[in-house]
């Protein structure tokens, strides 16, 4: 008997582990340019953007709502070695969560200034963080910034020899500088099932396109559940 007990408990552990490896349904990374393009001005503006909007009330709603958590994890790039952690992966679960992330965001120091726009290497480093996520049912990538690749393979390169199959890449685009940048976020940045543009006019409007953007890929992944 006390065999049998064993066993049953055993199982019943690793269906409970099971359930807990399911219960994510998006591992989502925030890939935010940090390259020589943003000046301080426009990082001080892209920081409290991105914070305002992980605790707007219709995006802590969007990520809290339906089955399964939302894992969040938030790096800066720039040049071909210049990525830095800003937030390691967490599973978001209440609110507070959110507000301790968005504090994070907040009190971080810029990691760096000085180095050109290597997007590639970012996605490479992006694909290494997924590695390392909880198991979820889908993954999703965002790139946000305000210039194209001028360091470095380009996105379609990483996307070749990195594992992105079933990897979604959004994009969100800071538009006033570089005329090319809409145009080549669509054809070289953009991945994988579902995945879409938001545009910013300028950093002053990068809060605005955050929020409508991390609403959109955690809310219609509720929707689509049914």
């Amino acid at each position: 008997m006390r065999w049998l007990a064993a066993c049953c408990l055993l199982v019943w552990t690793t269906v409970q582990a099971t359930g807990a490896q399911a219960s994510c349904r998006l591992a989502l990374v925030l890939a935010v340019d940090v390259s020589s393009s943003v000046d301080a001005q426009e990082h001080a503006l892209q920081r409290r953007g991105l914070a305002a909007a992980l605790t707007d009330a219709g995006v802590a709603a969007a990520m809290l709502d339906g089955t399964g958590e939302v894992a969040l994890a938030i790096f800066e790039w720039s040049g071909r070695r210049q990525q830095k952690i800003i937030q390691d992966w967490v599973r978001i679960t209440s609110l507070a969560d959110l507000e301790n992330v968005a504090t994070r965001v907040l009190r971080a120091e810029r990691s760096y200034t000085e180095f050109p726009t290597a997007m590639g290497y970012a996605l490479g480093y992006a694909a290494g963080m997924l590695r390392d996520a909880p198991t979820c049912d889908r993954s999703v990538v965002d790139v946000s910034g305000d210039g194209v690749t001028n360091d470095g393979f380009r996105p379609q390169l990483a996307y070749k020899h990195f594992p992105f199959a079933g990897v979604t890449v959004n994009g969100l685009v800071v538009t006033g500088d570089d005329p090319r940048v809409v145009p080549y976020y669509r054809q070289e940045v953009l991945h994988g099932p579902r995945a879409f543009l938001e545009r910013a006019d300028g950093y002053q409007g990068f809060q605005e396109a955050m929020t409508r953007k991390l609403y959109r890929e955690t809310r219609e992944l509720v929707l689509g559940r049914r």
